[in-house]
């Protein structure tokens, strides 16, 4: 039986996810030029030389012409890819070839580096459906990324990234569930 957090996270990752179909294409350019100006800047501020960062579908806030930056400017990028026990791998990527997981998201392809690879990097960005003010972060449903924060035995300031109407007062908790230490939306970057 579903607990009341758990249903409430399912009927807003529902909305979330029509609100992110229904966007225009001017608004997804808008976005995406904010997005890569501001990842650009909290990595330039940080002064990260090696981050995480997934690889954007094509609902999500796309963050591939950052990536481009960050592949320019000599940042080490590690990507995360699924395991079938929860956990997340890590790859750098060779060729700019990709896949997808089987569940249809975006991954790069290359050489597995194992779960514990995350504990070199300066910064770590994650995708969610929403952040909320006190930095509570409603993600997809699959706990990878939830997984992965918390065990972490040091883990380097967290940032997700999500469009400006994602940015909530509240959203629905768990136990399990991760905060992060700051958001990145289009038009800002607010530090927990």
């Amino acid at each position: 039986m579903s607990s009341e957090p758990e249903l409430q996270k399912r009927a807003l990752r529902a909305e979330l996810r029509e609100r992110r179909r229904n966007l225009s294409s001017l608004e997804r350019e808008k976005a995406t030029a904010g997005f890569t100006e501001n990842l650009e800047s909290l990595v330039t501020e940080l002064s990260a030389r090696s981050i995480s960062c997934y690889l954007s579908g094509t609902n999500e806030p796309n963050v591939r012409p950052f990536l481009e930056w960050a592949e320019r400017s000599g940042i080490r990028v590690l990507f995360p890819i699924t395991r079938d026990d929860g956990l997340l791998d890590w790859t750098v990527g060779e060729g700019r070839s990709e896949t997808s997981s089987v569940y249809g998201v975006p991954e790069a392809v290359g050489e597995l580096l194992g779960p514990i690879a995350i504990n070199d990097v300066d910064l770590i960005l994650v995708p969610a459906a929403a952040i909320d003010a006190s930095g509570m972060r409603l993600g997809w449903g699959r706990g990878y990324f939830d997984k992965t924060l918390g065990s972490m035995e040091r883990c380097p300031p967290v940032y997700a990234i999500v469009f400006d109407g994602e940015f909530l007062d509240e959203v629905p908790r768990e136990v399990h569930d991760q905060p992060v230490n700051g958001v990145v939306t289009p038009t800002r970057i607010i530090d927990f």
